[in-house]
């Protein structure tokens, strides 16, 4: 996209906003029908799922620009690595078709270059990301997930963006692999209660650990899908603690085993919620705020009022 470049972004930014949930409230929504394999990524080929993503990602987008702040998007191809494009019989160029959706998305309504909006393209681990034993070696996640990050780089991203790991090892494959594109990436990690990656990693350690392995290292770093009071990185070394530029953040505090067994939203008091998240950004200077599940509109426009008039 037109405009500041995402380094500039970061690097002249306070608080930038990012996406609230999206699959979940698809999956809630009456008349989309998500995809057993690609999730949400074919909905970009029908009318119905058109107009339901659509409206989803503008509410997220008219929140930034009626503040005047920058905001980071990101394709929905969590799960449209090859393997499952294959097995679904889609479309092979899905990713760089979803590409094109958020970018047109973005032209239709008429944000010029004074409006500070990039897309991502994300990607996901190959298997469960709440099962870090599922999770592929790092040899095996680069040749893996490498076809993906081609496919998302070719289609004219901003950034690439890998989100929900739950482990260390194909987190550095997937490192290695947005790190050849030559493209800004960032490694989003999944941790649980007691703040450590799923596998037990503490997180200051697998920061320290992928930038000491990787010749051009990460942007920065995210955690996703995991309630901000979960973390704590007041006790990082300095250096490290500045790595972690963003959160996604789950409306309810319960372990993903029963938010993943849960019939209906799931949430924390939406002022405890903000709260969390202006300590992240004012005490921990964490830049990158949104949801993840059980979020909406309600949790940005109250990041906005929270953080964004600090």
């Amino acid at each position: 996209m037109t405009g500041k470049t995402l380094h500039q972004i970061l690097d002249e930014n306070d608080f930038i906003l990012t996406e609230a949930a999206i699959v979940e409230r698809l999956r809630r929504s009456e008349g989309v029908r998500l995809d057993p394999l690609l999730v949400h990524a074919p909905l970009i080929y029908s009318q119905e799922g058109r107009i339901a993503l659509s409206a989803i990602y503008n509410e997220y987008l008219a929140i930034a620009k009626g503040r005047n702040l920058p905001v980071l998007i990101c394709t929905p191809t969590w799960r449209a690595n090859r393997e499952r494009v294959l097995k679904a019989g889609g479309n092979y160029r899905i990713n760089q078709d979803s590409v094109t959706f958020l970018q047109d998305l973005v032209t239709a309504k008429g944000y010029g270059p004074d409006f500070d909006v990039k897309i991502g393209g994300t990607l996901g681990c190959m298997n469960d990301c709440y099962l870090p034993e599922e999770a592929l070696s790092a040899e095996l996640s680069e040749d893996f997930h490498t076809w993906q990050v081609n496919e998302l780089s070719d289609g004219g991203v901003d950034y690439l963006i890998a989100v929900t790991l739950p482990e260390i090892q194909e987190a550095i494959g997937l490192a290695r692999a947005m790190a050849q594109s030559g493209l800004p990436y960032f490694v989003s990690f999944v941790v649980g209660m007691d703040g450590n990656i799923l596998d037990g990693t503490p997180l200051d350690q697998a920061i320290v650990l992928i930038d000491s392995l990787l010749q051009r290292p990460p942007t920065g770093y995210f955690v996703n899908c995991s309630y901000p009071s979960y973390l704590d990185i007041s006790g990082f070394p300095a250096d490290c603690a500045s790595r972690l530029v963003g959160f996604q953040a789950n409306a309810s505090s319960l372990p993903h085993s029963e938010l993943e067994c849960a019939s209906e939203v799931k949430a924390e008091p939406i002022m405890d919620w903000m709260a969390s998240m202006e300590r992240l950004n004012s005490e921990l200077g964490v830049k990158v705020l949104g949801g993840c599940c059980g979020t909406d509109t309600r949790y940005l426009h109250g990041l906005v009022d929270t953080v964004a008039s600090q």
